[in-house]
């Protein structure tokens, strides 16, 4: 015997003479009259919304690992591709952890029911699956010039420090800490290059300074850890300009992306 509410019972044959099933979900939705079939009210598109911490975690992670558009051309500079691989994982995951178990501690884990019925007035004005592919496109690149702002302001700072002789002066005055450290003075100048102007200013400072003999392969890959990863000013920008939902958790994904970059710094300092 069936079980009500779980199981599937048959009734009502249709002219065509397939039945129908009877279940308490058939029963909702459809309604039968004369051998007709009429729906009742339509199915609404529900889903479960991805949880605020598991948010910030991913970010977290994209902030510490390395970006590929500048580790893949600086392959060619003399960059380890595993070592740079293996401490990038390690470093995502690490920071990851760190953001989901201390740093957002706070946030909601709580998955939340949502309508993922299509609501977008451009979307659903759209005459065709190119016509949704051209608008498609034409929000992305809204997106992304909404960053060039904070890029070029960047840039420009970078310019503007270097040839005014700033970046020497800080140079010099950091050069016997520094040396305590037993850090190489040459990196400053990719080093605030790529926190102000972004990986891929960093990578032609730094590919600029290695054909002028000031950087070498040992001290580039030395140094990948804290250099190439996006988090940084126009990394930051782009991301935030993505959306509310990951402005809204950019600040502790920014710590745990802290401690996973200085993982894979240490990894990168230890394996040279």
């Amino acid at each position: 015997m069936d079980k009500p509410w779980t199981t599937l019972c048959v009734a009502h044959r249709l002219p065509t003479g397939r039945r129908l099933p009877t279940s308490s979900t058939a029963h909702d939705l459809i309604g039968i009259k004369s051998g007709k079939v009429k729906t009742i009210f339509p199915v609404q598109a529900l889903a479960y919304s991805t949880p605020v911490a598991v948010q910030t975690t991913v970010t977290t992670a994209v902030f510490a690992m390395a970006q590929a558009n500048a580790a893949f051309p600086m392959l060619t500079m003399g960059l380890r591709f595993g070592p740079t691989l293996i401490f990038s994982l390690l470093g995502g995951l690490t920071a990851a952890a760190a953001t989901y178990y201390l740093f957002g501690r706070k946030l909601s884990a709580a998955e939340a029911a949502v309508d993922e019925t299509l609501r977008h007035p451009t979307a659903e004005s759209a005459k065709g699956v190119l016509d949704v592919i051209n608008r498609a496109g034409a929000e992305a690149f809204k997106i992304a010039v909404g960053a060039i702002p904070m890029l070029v302001l960047s840039l420009v700072v970078v310019t503007a420090l270097r040839t005014s002789g700033a970046i020497g002066a800080l140079t010099h005055l950091l050069a016997p800490l520094l040396a305590a450290l037993s850090i190489d003075s040459a990196l400053i100048l990719p080093t605030l290059t790529k926190y102000v102007g972004g990986g891929t200013a960093m990578m032609g400072v730094m590919d600029e300074m290695r054909r002028s003999g000031q950087v070498s392969v040992e001290l580039l890959n030395a140094s990948a850890g804290f250099l190439i990863h996006p988090f940084d000013i126009p990394g930051v920008a782009v991301l935030i300009s993505a959306g509310k939902r990951i402005a809204a958790v950019w600040k502790p994904a920014a710590l745990g992306a802290c401690l996973g970059i200085a993982v894979r710094s240490i990894g990168h300092v230890v394996c040279g």
